[in-house]
Parts: C-alpha cells; sequence; structure tokens
C-alpha cells in the first residue's frame, strides 16, 4: 500500500482543540480518519517549528490521500499537506524508465536521457530560441 508523508499545521480552533483533547486524542482522531479511508497510521509526532504535526501512513491510493487532505482543510482547524513516499527500490524502477524531453529553448534531438553529472546540465544540444 502507497505510504504518505502528512504536515500539518493548527489553527487558532484547532489549537482550542488540542488544548481540551490532548495530543492522544488527536492521535486517536488522525487514526480513525486514516482506517475510515483503508488505510493505517504507522507513525504520529507533533514538533517545534514551521510545522505543528507529521504523520506517516499508509492510503490505498492519491484519491484517498487527497480525501484526507480535502477533509482536514475543509474544517478550518488545520491545514495539511500531503506527499506521496517512494522507497528506494521504486526509485530503481524509475530511473531504468526512459522517455524523450526537450527542456524548455533547447533544440535537440529527440533522444535527450544524457545528462552530465548531477547539476543537469545538457550534454551537447544547444539553447535556441522559441
Amino acid at each position: 500500500m502507497p505510504k504518505y508523508l502528512v504536515e500539518a499545521n493548527y489553527r487558532t480552533s484547532g489549537i482550542s482543540g488540542l488544548l481540551k483533547e490532548g495530543g492522544t486524542g488527536r492521535r486517536a482522531a488522525v487514526n480513525e480518519m486514516f482506517n475510515s479511508l483503508g488505510g493505517k497510521v504507522e507513525s504520529f509526532y507533533f514538533s517545534f517549528g514551521e510545522e505543528d504535526v507529521y504523520i506517516i501512513g499508509e492510503l490505498p491510493d492519491n484519491a484517498a490521500a487527497a480525501a484526507l487532505t480535502v477533509r482536514v482543510d475543509s474544517t478550518g482547524a488545520a491545514t495539511c499537506k500531503t506527499f506521496m513516499l517512494m522507497t528506494p527500490e521504486e526509485i530503481d524502477v524509475a530511473v531504468k524508465k526512459t522517455g524523450t524531453y526537450r527542456p524548455p529553448g533547447y533544440q535537440i534531438e529527440a533522444e535527450v536521457s544524457k545528462w552530465e553529472g548531477e547539476g543537469g546540465h545538457l550534454a551537447g544540444g544547444e539553447a535556441g530560441n522559441e
């Protein structure tokens, strides 16, 4: 099942609710939401800094992840950003896939999978006007 990272921030009413319910009450509510969407929470942490809460969990698909984000944001008590997480093995598969790509402003042949180093500088090819 796909894994997702959810970063959440409480707004004023959400902080009031947190003070009323406590951290374990919020964790239980998040567990219930993931379960209702066919998923499960793997980890749930409060944090200092830019984000208030970090959650890693499994959901059946992107539609379930979008539903989670929409439901949370619609309350006005918190906002969240949801990110799909990928395993190293999934990246291994991805980097073996080929495709054609022409960056903006370049006039080059269709085969553009030849990159120099890690900076993303194209090997060969010349920038042109479009």
